[in-house]
């Protein structure tokens, strides 16, 4: 009789240890969820930039579906970078004039000044460019505010000028090149590499 009391002791002490196993397992993973949650960096997302290179865009100048189209690009990307849990954007509002008049491709890393003084660690900015009707092609670069370092950057090429040819070359650019996942440790590098 005392082997059966053993024997179901012994099964109810496995029993306990696998429920504080399961519990720790739940408890750390909600911590790394909080976590990541938490690690959103603030982020200050630009206004996409054209520029048109064609013969179409140089005699007939700018197109309405095309400026359209730069606006649908500015609130996927902002919503994509949302979604992906590594961003939370800031209010560009105390820099956006400024920020309207500047090609943010040229004017060495001014985009990070700017986002440096909206609270921003990282900056985002991106461009169309339209060589035809046919072909152009999506940038969109990040940069760590802090060091001015690049963090991602990548280009994807379009063919057709349409609503769904530029938001599925964005959602590729976003999924296969950029890792917008990746930046805040990359961000945190480039900070332990300064000091």
């Amino acid at each position: 009789m005392s082997g059966c009391i053993n024997s179901i002791t012994e099964n109810q002490t496995w029993e306990s240890v696998l429920i504080m196993k399961k519990g720790i397992w739940v408890v750390l993973g909600w911590l790394c969820c909080a976590a990541t949650a938490t690690r959103a960096a603030p982020t200050a997302v630009f206004r996409f930039g054209f520029d048109d290179t064609s013969l179409q865009g140089q005699i007939e100048g700018p197109r309405v579906d095309e400026q359209r189209r730069l606006v649908a690009l500015d609130t996927e990307l902002q919503d994509m970078l949302v979604k992906s849990g590594c961003c939370s954007l800031v209010n560009l509002g105390a820099v956006e004039n400024q920020a309207s008049g500047m090609d943010m491709r040229r004017c060495n890393g001014c985009d990070a000044d700017l986002a440096r003084k909206v609270g921003a660690t990282i900056s985002v900015t991106g461009w169309v460019q339209k060589v035809s009707n046919l072909i152009l092609n999506i940038n969109v670069v990040a940069r760590d505010v802090t060091t001015g370092r690049v963090i991602g950057a990548g280009s994807v090429d379009i063919r057709g000028n349409t609503d769904e040819s530029w938001s599925r070359g964005l959602s590729y650019l976003l999924r296969n090149r950029l890792h917008p996942s990746e930046w805040g440790r990359i961000s945190d590098e480039c900070l332990r590499e300064c000091q």
